[in-house]
């Protein structure tokens, strides 16, 4: 992912997958919006933990990603990550598999951690090694232990530490445009996979990133 310099002007958009879709018609809508949409990472995040249903959908999203020069992290299997060829992980027990995954995957793996509303994890995580850390959620989300992470999280941290940090989890237009000027991307999942138009759910949001 990028570095914060390159994202002063604008968060970059992180899309999550929904926990399920269809391998039939997903692919083709993630096409649809990467092809309209400047897109940094796509996070592979499903609720199965099926190896052979994670492999088949990694596959088909590598695919996808790749030829559009987009990276494409998968959540806490460092297993598959390596061997479906994917870019990296992303951890959601906050700091604590940070340097096994960095270890596995080497220097050039993405490494993300997500640390729910916890800047102590979040440092801990950036001492660790990670390339990114996320919180969230920032709405009313299931995400996480159900505890927000608030913007004064956000302020401090785009002012204090140069690791990137996604806000994630219950977006709404409302605190798009609060975080804008404090956060280096913005994990959008099922906030625009729920629409019948997700270009057009996403393009939205976008239009509040000012």
């Amino acid at each position: 992912m990028s570095s914060p310099a390159d994202t002063a002007e604008q968060p970059q958009i992180y899309l999550v997958t929904p926990p399920s879709f269809e391998l039939g018609r997903f692919p083709d809508q993630l096409a649809r919006v990467l092809d309209a949409v400047e897109v940094s990472c796509v996070r592979l995040d499903l609720a199965s933990r099926d190896e052979d249903t994670l492999s088949r959908a990694g596959d088909a999203l590598r695919d996808v990603t790749h030829a559009r020069d987009v990276a494409l992290v998968i959540s806490d299997h460092l297993i598959l990550a390596e061997r479906l060829g994917l870019d990296g992980v992303h951890l959601n027990d906050a700091s604590k598999s940070v340097r096994a995954a960095r270890k596995a995957l080497g220097p050039d793996a993405i490494v993300g951690s997500f640390c729910g509303a916890s800047n102590h994890d979040g440092m801990t995580a950036g001492e660790a090694g990670v390339d990114y850390v996320s919180f969230g959620p920032v709405g009313t989300s299931g995400l996480g232990d159900g505890a927000q992470a608030e913007i004064d999280l956000f302020q401090w941290w785009s002012q204090m530490i140069e690791i990137p940090v996604v806000a994630e989890g219950g977006l709404t237009n409302e605190l798009i445009r609060t975080l804008t000027p404090h956060t280096d991307f913005f994990g959008i999942g099922d906030e625009i996979w729920r629409h019948e138009d997700p270009l057009a759910a996403l393009n939205a949001f976008r239009s509040h990133m000012v």
